[in-house]
C-alpha cells in the first residue's frame, strides 16, 4: 500500500527524500534523520552521538554558533535535535517559503560542523551538567538504570549521555571518526511534512546535500541486542521508591510488536487499565503506575513503572505480575478493542500535526525503506486478534524479571526471586 499523499525519492548517493504535504498548513517541519544512535557507538565512544549533536549547532565553516540562531530565529523558525538508541535527527520548523533556507542551515551544520576545541570543552561542560541533573532526577534515572540491567554489557542498555568519564576524554578527531562511520549518504533521511513541495525538496537536497559522502567502504555492524534481564538497585532516602520492572519485548522487525503493544495498554495504558484498577483504584498502592513496550529493530523490552512508599513496594510488585499473569490468560475482547481504540486516537492524532507525521515518516523510511500510510497502520491493528493478544501477554512469562529501583528498598524482593511470580500458573 502506498499512500498518495506522501512523495519518496532516492538519490543516486543513496540519500532518500520523503515528504508529504498538508493543504492547509502553512509551515514546514523537516529534519535529516540519520540511522545511528547511542547503541552504534564503541565501547570508547559511549556518549559521543549526544555530544555530537550538541556540537553540530556550535559553528560551521560558514556560519557561528550565533549566526546559526539569528539566520533561522530571524524568519521565525526553530531549529532542535534529539539522540536515541537508534537514530538521531536535527529538525527545523519553518514558513513554508523559508523551506530554502531551513534545508541549507539543517545541511551546514550536518555537514561542516566546525568542532573547535573552544566549543568542543565548553559544550563537554554542559553535558557533565545534563549528566548530573539525571543522577539528581531518580523518576529518570530509574529509566536509564532500567535498560543497562535489562540489556547488561550492551550498547542498547548504555546511557544515552555517556558517562563523565567517557565524555571527558572526547576529541575532535574522535568525533570526525563517529562521523565518518554513520554520517554518509545511504544512512540518512531528508523529511518534512506540512506546506512542502515534494519537488523543490528534492531540487534543495540536490543542491544542499550533495557533499554528503558516499557509504564508507568498511560498516562496523550492529551489536545485536539480546535481553537478558538483571537487578539495578540505588539506595536513597526518597520518600518514594521509584519502580521499574521488565520483560523482553518484541523487535519491529517481525511485527509482533502490534499485540504486545495493544497487551502492554490493556495491563496500564490509562485509568480504565488492569494495574491503574488494582494498584490505585482498589490498593492505593501508587498515584501513577503504568505498562509500556519499547521495540527496537532487532529486540524490545516491556516494563511496569511506578512510584509507591517503601512500606509497599514489596506488595506493589507482587501485585503488578499478578495483574500480568492474568491478564495474559484472561484477557477480554472488550478491553483489546477499547485499546485498539486509544491506540487509533493516539496514532491519528499524532499524525494530523506537521511534526509528529515528519518523525513517523523518517523513523519507517529508516527502518521499512517506505513511509506507510495511516491506513495500514490502522489496518494492522485491526487485524491483532484477542488469541494474538493473549499470546502476546504469555510470551513475557516464565523469564528473568529486570528489576530497577530507586529509594529504600528494604521491601524489595531479589529480581532472582521474581522469576516464579513471573511465570504461568502451574
Amino acid at each position: 500500500m502506498h499512500d498518495p499523499d506522501v512523495g519518496l525519492t532516492t538519490l543516486p548517493s543513496g540519500l532518500r527524500i520523503v515528504s508529504q504535504r498538508m493543504d492547509n498548513a502553512a509551515t514546514v517541519s523537516l529534519g535529516l534523520w540519520i540511522g545511528a544512535g547511542s547503541r552504534d557507538e564503541l565501547p570508547h565512544e559511549h556518549g559521543i552521538a549526544h555530544l555530537l549533536e550538541h556540537m553540530a549547532f556550535k559553528g560551521t565553516a560558514r556560519r557561528n554558533a550565533l549566526q546559526i540562531a539569528e539566520e533561522i530565529e530571524s524568519v521565525g523558525g526553530d531549529l532542535n535535535a534529539a539522540t536515541s538508541v537508534e537514530y538521531t535527527c536535527y529538525t527545523a520548523r519553518v514558513l513554508g517559503s523559508d523551506l530554502g533556507l531551513a534545508v541549507d542551515i539543517l545541511a551546514d551544520i550536518v555537514t561542516s560542523s566546525s568542532l573547535t576545541e573552544e566549543e568542543l570543552k565548553r559544550e563537554k561542560g554542559v553535558i557533565l551538567q545534563e549528566i548530573s541533573a539525571v543522577q539528581d532526577t531518580p523518576d529518570d534515572l530509574v529509566y536509564d538504570r532500567f535498560l543497562q540491567a535489562a540489556f547488561p554489557d550492551q550498547p542498547i542498555g548504555r546511557p544515552i549521555l555517556g558517562t563523565a568519564q567517557t565524555v571527558k576524554s572526547f576529541t575532535a578527531d574522535a568525533i570526525r571518526a563517529y562521523l565518518a562511520r554513520h554520517y554518509h549518504a545511504d544512512n540518512m533521511v531528508l523529511a518534512a511534512s506540512g506546506a512542502v513541495d515534494h519537488a523543490e525538496l528534492v531540487a534543495l537536497a540536490r543542491e544542499h546535500l550533495a557533499r554528503l559522502p558516499a557509504k564508507p567502504s568498511e560498516i562496523v555492524p550492529r551489536q545485536g541486542g539480546e535481553y537478558r534481564g538483571g537487578e539495578a538497585r540505588i539506595g536513597s532516602d526518597e520518600e518514594q521508591v521509584h519502580l521499574v520492572i521488565g520483560l523482553p519485548g518484541k523487535p519491529f522487525a517481525n511485527g509482533q510488536h502490534y499485540a504486545l503493544q495493544i497487551f502492554a495498554s490493556v495491563l496500564g495504558g490509562g485509568m480504565s487499565s488492569r494495574l491503574f484498577q488494582e494498584v490505585r483504584e482498589q490498593r492505593g498502592l501508587a498515584y501513577a503506575v503504568d505498562a509500556f513496550h519499547w521495540p527496537f529493530s532487532d529486540c524490545g523490552v516491556f516494563g511496569i513503572g511506578a512510584g509507591t512508599a517503601p512500606e509497599d513496594v514489596g506488595e506493589l510488585v507482587e501485585v503488578a505480575l499478578a495483574c500480568l499473569r492474568k491478564a495474559a490468560e484472561d484477557v477480554t475482547e472488550a478491553e483489546v478493542a477499547r485499546a485498539r481504540a486509544q491506540m487509533k486516537v493516539g496514532l491519528l492524532a499524532s499524525l494530523e500535526s506537521p511534526g509528529g507525521k515528519l518523525e513517523q515518516m523518517a523513523r519507517q523510511v529508516l527502518l521499512f525503506g517506505r513511509a506507510i500510510p495511516r491506513e495500514e497502520l490502522a489496518a494492522r491493528l485491526d487485524a491483532v486478534t484477542l488469541d494474538d493478544v493473549r499470546a502476546a501477554g504469555r510470551s513475557l512469562l516464565g523469564h528473568q524479571p529486570t528489576i530497577a529501583a530507586i529509594g529504600l528498598l528494604q521491601g524489595l524482593p531479589p529480581a532472582k526471586h521474581l522469576r516464579r511470580a513471573a511465570r504461568a500458573a502451574d
